[in-house]
């Protein structure tokens, strides 16, 4: 019979051992009882690796690869090469840092933690790269605009009579897009919020006839391309009907790319919501559309305000449509059914394609405007879905 038990010198320096009762890291010794208890081989205790700390081996190896990536770039790039480019140094100094610290982690730490730590840094280095590219936009548009935002004309007026690429940032302003913009997408809103909850209602609850082929339009509307939204109702509103350009075709536009977001978001919010509730509630005697509307849809009332800021987020910004059934003007127009209607993204699109200083200004304001609404927006989706959390909690 075999046992196992702990071992330590005895203290007088003998060949004797003594047992240790206590769990103090040490040799675990093999003793055979049926040879005299001899010790037969001695194995060290086998402790977990701590993989979520960082040693001094391991910042050592990472910082010390980096800079040691860079300078050989720097010295090869640009001086034995006589290469030059921002981007092409970047590339090149990735690559050799990755070759670095794959031969400097070989040189102490097995395959497998130096596979753990490629795969760490490949993906620390394509979340950086993202965050770097949104900072950039982010910082870029705002800095460009702020000789717009600066000024309270902007916010306040029209450009009706002003010159935008010609008259100082004093005169002139960007309410007429603003308030265009607020009215097609609140009309847009109020087409698609009915209709993308009703299919989601549709999809999950019901499961009629056609579920299959509802859930494939829906899904294929998602990736539908913004353009052929805005032909579609430029063909069936404009020239079919006579309509004119105007706030509202832009709106029917933007619920039609809207409509399959809300949709295919609420389906999936709906789903979450545990079918106990139903089975109670029609134990109780309630009808499935009692439940539907009593039990399911106020349980799922935060994911479907996140679907729905989901969906206006996502046609905020849109111009393809706009370009085609909107028009542009240069006035306020509060009527959303008669005349053509601004809005922030067309304001943003004539800005960009001009050479003048002044215009691309109001421009860079304009894009600022609406990467703030987008931005509050998103924080409120953030907020909801985290309010949301804590409540299952």
């Amino acid at each position: 019979m075999t046992t196992t038990t702990r071992i330590a010198p005895d203290t007088a320096g003998s060949d004797d051992t003594t047992v240790i009762g206590e769990p103090i890291p040490a040799a675990v010794a093999t003793t055979d009882r049926s040879d005299g208890g001899q010790p037969l081989a001695v194995e060290p205790e086998d402790r977990p690796r701590p993989i979520n700390q960082r040693t001094i081996d391991d910042r050592a190896s990472l910082w010390g690869s980096l800079g040691a990536a860079v300078a050989v770039v720097w010295v090869a790039y640009e001086h034995v090469l006589n290469f030059s480019g921002t981007v092409g140094f970047v590339l090149c100094s990735w690559l050799v840092f990755l070759a670095f610290y794959t031969a400097v982690s070989l040189l102490s730490q097995p395959w497998p933690i130096v596979k753990d730590r490629l795969a760490a840094v490949v993906v620390a280095g394509g979340a950086l790269l993202v965050t770097f590219a949104l900072a950039t936009t982010l910082v870029t548009t705002f800095w460009n605009g702020v000789p717009a935002l600066r000024h309270l004309n902007f916010y306040v007026k029209d450009m009706a009579g002003v010159s935008p690429g010609t008259d100082p940032l004093t005169r002139g302003g960007a309410y007429h897009a603003i308030l265009g913009t607020g009215i097609e997408v609140l009309i847009g809103t109020l087409i698609s919020l009915p209709l993308g909850i009703g299919t989601a209602v549709f999809l999950s609850e019901v499961r009629g006839t056609g579920t299959r082929l509802v859930r494939t339009v829906v899904e294929a509307m998602t990736a539908l391309p913004d353009i052929l939204a805005g032909l579609f109702v430029y063909v069936l509103l404009i020239i079919l009907l006579g309509w004119q350009r105007s706030g509202f075709a832009a709106a029917v536009a933007l619920s039609i790319t809207m409509t399959p977001i809300v949709a295919r978001s609420a389906e999936v919010v709906l789903r979450v919501v545990p079918a106990g509730l139903r089975e109670a509630s029609l134990a109780l005697g309630a009808s499935r559309w009692q439940t539907v509307w009593r039990v399911v849809l106020p349980t799922a009332r935060a994911g479907l305000a996140t679907s729905l800021i989901l969906g206006i987020a996502r046609v905020a910004g849109e111009t393809a449509p706009l370009l085609i059934v909107s028009g542009a003007t240069t006035f306020t127009n509060h009527d959303p059914f008669h005349r053509p209607m601004n809005s922030l993204p067309l304001l943003v699109y004539a800005g960009a394609r001009s050479d003048q200083p002044l215009y691309v200004s109001r421009a860079y304001g304009a894009a600022s405007l609406l990467l703030f609404l987008v931005l509050v927006l998103f924080i409120i989706t953030r907020l909801v879905s985290r309010n949301r959390l804590n409540r299952r909690r």
